[in-house]
């Protein structure tokens, strides 16, 4: 899923411009990861993707179309859910794969980059809001799945019981320090299956 067309750089294009757009979104990223947001600039973008400048000016215009651009793309580019026949095995695997890339040299740094962008910039946020926003309605059939199963009460929030898995993850990541760990991935997994078992996540709360 991608990003309506109100923003430059949104387009889905073929042949040589989608070459040129992997190569921009991949130069793009590996700034972000490695100056963060506040150093991001377009010509040294170009240079790094070995585009030339009007390029890069003329398809995206800003930084923040840019990073919407990298968001839409990232989001595309994810592994799709894992269905394992039970709640519990699904969301393991969801907590795993969030794990992988929180902990991932360059990902990691991206997303902190990225978050960080989004505090204080509105188009920024919309990115990441959206970007999320497809995980989350990709991993929800698990939880419907688990809902047709008797594993969790009719009326459970799929999508909050998606965002439980991944908030103690980012809470590692962005504010403890603490390890962020296979087992710690697990953990969250088992706390949202089993507080959605016991009817927090019920819509109707």
């Amino acid at each position: 899923m991608g990003f309506d067309g109100a923003d430059p750089g949104t387009v889905r294009p073929g042949g040589r411009t989608a070459r040129v757009r992997a190569a921009v979104l991949q130069a793009a990223g590996d700034a972000l990861a490695e100056r963060g947001f506040a150093h991001l600039d377009l010509a040294d973008v170009a240079r790094r993707a070995g585009v030339g400048k009007t390029t890069v000016y003329r398809r995206w215009g800003t930084v923040t179309s840019l990073v919407a651009d990298l968001l839409a793309d990232m989001a595309e580019q994810s592994l799709p859910r894992t269905e394992t026949g039970s709640l519990l095995g699904d969301l393991k695997a969801n907590a795993r794969l969030v794990r992988r890339t929180l902990t991932d040299p360059r990902q990691g740094a991206l997303f902190k980059a990225v978050i960080a962008a989004a505090v204080c910039d509105a188009k920024t946020a919309e990115a990441l809001h959206r970007f999320y926003d497809v995980r989350v309605r990709e991993w929800a059939p698990c939880v419907r799945q688990a809902v047709d199963r008797g594993e969790v009460p009719a009326g459970t929030d799929p999508h909050e019981v998606v965002r439980a898995v991944s908030a103690p993850l980012y809470y590692r990541l962005l504010t403890s320090g603490e390890p962020l760990d296979e087992a710690a991935a697990d953990r969250a997994a088992e706390a949202a299956v089993a507080a959605a078992r016991a009817g927090a996540y019920l819509r109707d709360r």
